[in-house]
């Protein structure tokens, strides 16, 4: 029976491929090879090598599972947003074995993959809010019982999980920042350093992370040598500061929706703090709170092909000819 979805995720610096039963969402296969030592030591990705590392990458997996060829139904692949040196490489790789295999091909937006890694082995029920911080976005919305996304707020400039990148690089930790930083905070032992969080002084539903990471800047201009220990106290001063600015909006708009379940999505929703905090926000409304596993937090193929169930049931696919990475669906009009 051909009832398996084969899926590619190259959207930044991860090759993946996931392959899922589309009738019980069981995974059958997943290989993810990641590039982020490679990239570590320019302090964040270099389009031009990690185009060239998902050439090599994604062969390698593909080889692998051959095997489930004879019982695919179609091809999933992420088509939009990253970075088009590397999303070009899986959109080739899966318009190829569309062609060579006769099977239809389903574009996805890769932010609609990142709302499904809460689904990932079951039906997806919504009507809920949902926030997404990775490393691109930083965004917060409302996705109705007819799964239909109303945006609420978003950052005007760096995103929550690319701002954890900068202070980073800022202080020679290498890449990625988030797990480093949220890491460092934890060693901190004065915390007596503040930094002023963002937009606080309005009640108006959007993000900003540039001025808090230019705090970070100046902060560290006034240090000549950073031990372990002066760190640590930014660290943890920056990361206070960043999800107290979360969560602030995040409260604005509890009262404004009244949401009655709510997920975290997306690379940055991985911190344990921002879980926590999150968790007792919900707590306090009597919302359930939906997280995607740990693993799945960060760009992954799995999450993909469980966003193109849904479209295989729609026949929602696209021709070989279309120029998919410039499809309307980057507006996230649906999920």
């Amino acid at each position: 029976m051909k009832n398996h979805i084969l899926a590619i995720e190259s959207s930044c610096d991860d090759s993946s491929i996931a392959i899922i039963n589309k009738d019980d969402f069981s995974l059958l296969f997943e290989s993810k090879i990641s590039q982020e030592n490679e990239h570590s030591k320019y302090g964040g990705v270099v389009p031009e090598l990690a185009s060239r590392l998902h050439t090599k990458a994604l062969a390698d997996i593909l080889e692998k599972c051959q095997k489930h060829f004879d019982k695919l139904c179609a091809i999933a692949v992420t088509n939009e947003p990253g970075l088009s040196v590397s999303l070009i490489g899986g959109i080739s790789m899966a318009k190829t074995l569309s062609l060579a295999l006769n099977l239809p091909l389903i574009a996805i937006n890769h932010l609609r993959g990142h709302v499904y890694s809460l689904f990932l082995n079951e039906e997806a029920k919504f009507d809920m809010g949902i926030l997404l911080v990775s490393g691109g976005h930083t965004m917060l919305f409302h996705v109705d019982d007819k799964a239909k996304i109303k945006l609420i707020a978003k950052s005007d400039d760096d995103s929550l999980g690319e701002s954890f990148d900068k202070v980073a690089k800022m202080m020679n930790l290498g890449y990625p920042g988030g797990a480093v930083i949220e890491n460092l905070a934890k060693k901190a032992k004065k915390k007596s350093l503040k930094f002023s969080i963002p937009l606080s002084s309005t009640k108006e539903l959007k993000y900003s992370f540039s001025g808090l990471k230019n705090q970070v800047r100046l902060e560290l201009l006034k240090h000549e040598n950073l031990d372990e220990s002066t760190r640590a106290e930014v660290a943890f001063a920056f990361e206070e500061a960043a999800l107290s600015h979360i969560m602030q909006k995040l409260k604005l708009a509890f009262e404004l929706y009244r949401f009655k379940s709510f997920g975290i999505v997306g690379g940055a929703s991985a911190n344990l703090n921002l879980r926590s905090k999150v968790l007792t926000l919900c707590k306090l409304y009597e919302c359930e709170l939906k997280l995607a596993p740990l693993k799945y937090c960060s760009d992954n193929a799995f999450m993909i092909a469980r966003a193109a169930c849904e479209d295989y049931k729609k026949k929602n696919f696209v021709s070989l000819s279309d120029d998919i990475m410039r499809s309307k669906s980057v507006n996230l009009d649906y999920i």
